[in-house]
């Protein structure tokens, strides 16, 4: 969508737009033939949801495109992804209120666990706890880089953020994750020449984590990925006209939604439960509340099936508080697939309904990746939801004449 010739149908309205992402949403069966996570959680309200919506699927990036959770988290927003490239290092770094320069490079960093071969065991050091991240964090401060200001943050858990500020560093860096164990972590490439002395600079610093760390199990190496500077990206409010509120408890996408222009509400607690306390208590602030469940994306990542449905059912039981609020637009959706049979991100597109007075309701009381899949969305690309989602606010007016 082009935001300029958006901007001109955008129109001011009393209405409210809640966007419900389950990170890592989609999934698999575990066995041919059987039910996805989605499918097989008990979920009685977003199926009552799904028999008043239009389903369908949608391709967060491009079909066959495994995205990251920002390029994910972009798409469902309204954004293309590929020409808004936003590396994970900054969204971690605003996540955490990190006061971010034009000129930093930030990079999202992970302790992870190696063996003695210097060999991945863990690329996330068992989830570490965050209070063992911030003894870890405090030694990692002790590295000196020539010429160069460092700044390492916790983030949460497993977790932190490494900015390097100087004039004229280059963020075109690789990264050292190489997604998989039995081998070492990767060093840093430049990918363009402009980019030569950071890389220099980040392996140094690896090396030297690399030997604090060497006695610190399970956290005994780091791995940095996402090296990137801050981009400019048209806020909520100028691309749709829309006062945006965050609700999320993980700071990376705080990040992302405070890059955006959304307001982030405070949660106190970190369940669902908490979450949908935060909504009910801005409800009269905002037009659209963006309100992110990260667990069904990590239980994904673990392999833990059951536990993934499980918290499916935790926001299913949430749900009615909702809509006793009489949203005008309901959007419940993912920023990519995680099933718990790859234990990583996917490229299926994610089960997707849109919910309003408006929509030709499709009738399938169901919200599952085949229920969705016989909608009448079809399967569009994620970046097409928002429109969607504003025409059913009656917040765009008619194009031409």
């Amino acid at each position: 969508m082009d935001f300029r010739f958006l901007k001109d149908l955008v129109v001011p309205a009393q209405t409210k737009i809640v966007l419900i992402v389950m990170d890592g949403l989609g999934g698999l069966p575990i066995e041919a033939g059987g039910k996805t996570e989605l499918e097989s959680a008990q979920k009685p309200n977003l199926d009552a949801l799904a028999a008043q919506s239009a389903l369908g699927l949608a391709d967060p990036v491009a079909p066959g495109i495994t995205p990251g959770s920002g390029p994910g988290h972009l798409g469902i927003f309204g954004y293309d992804p590929l020409r808004y490239e936003i590396g994970r290092g900054v969204l971690e770094a605003l996540g955490i209120d990190f006061d971010l320069g034009p000129d930093d490079v930030a990079a999202r960093g992970n302790f992870c666990s190696v063996d003695a071969n210097g060999n991945l065991t863990d690329r996330r050091a068992g989830r570490i706890a965050t209070e063992l991240n911030v003894e870890l964090v405090n030694l990692l401060r002790t590295i000196k880089l020539d010429g160069v200001q460092v700044f390492v943050e916790t983030v949460k858990d497993y977790r932190f953020v490494l900015v390097l500020r100087e004039d004229g560093l280059g963020d075109a860096l690789s990264e050292t994750d190489p997604q998989r164990i039995g081998v070492p972590p990767l060093p840093v490439r430049a990918l363009n020449p402009d980019s030569e002395r950071s890389a220099r600079l980040v392996n140094q610093f690896v090396e030297q984590a690399r030997k604090l760390l060497a006695d610190r199990q399970p956290a005994n190496m780091i791995m940095l990925r996402g090296f990137a500077k801050r981009p400019a990206i048209p806020s909520y409010a100028q691309a749709f006209g829309l006062r945006a509120a965050a609700i999320a408890v993980y700071p990376m996408y705080r990040g992302l939604a405070r890059l955006l222009g959304m307001q982030i509400v405070n949660v106190v607690g970190e369940t669902i439960a908490d979450e949908f306390t935060a909504l009910e208590q801005g409800w009269s602030d905002f037009d659209f509340f963006y309100l992110h469940v990260k667990k069904t994306d990590s239980a994904g990542e673990d392999g833990d099936f059951a536990r993934k449905a499980h918290v499916i059912e935790e926001l299913d039981a949430q749900l009615p508080r909702l809509m006793t609020l009489k949203p005008d637009v309901v959007i419940v959706g993912g920023d990519h697939s995680t099933p718990a049979l790859l234990k990583s991100h996917s490229w299926h597109p994610v089960p997707v309904l849109v919910y309003s007075q408006y929509v030709r309701a499709d009738g399938i009381a169901e919200y599952g990746e085949r229920a969705c899949a016989r909608g009448s969305l079809g399967c569009l690309p994620a970046k097409d939801l928002m429109p969607i989602a504003l025409a059913n606010a009656q917040r765009l007016t008619k194009f031409g004449a």
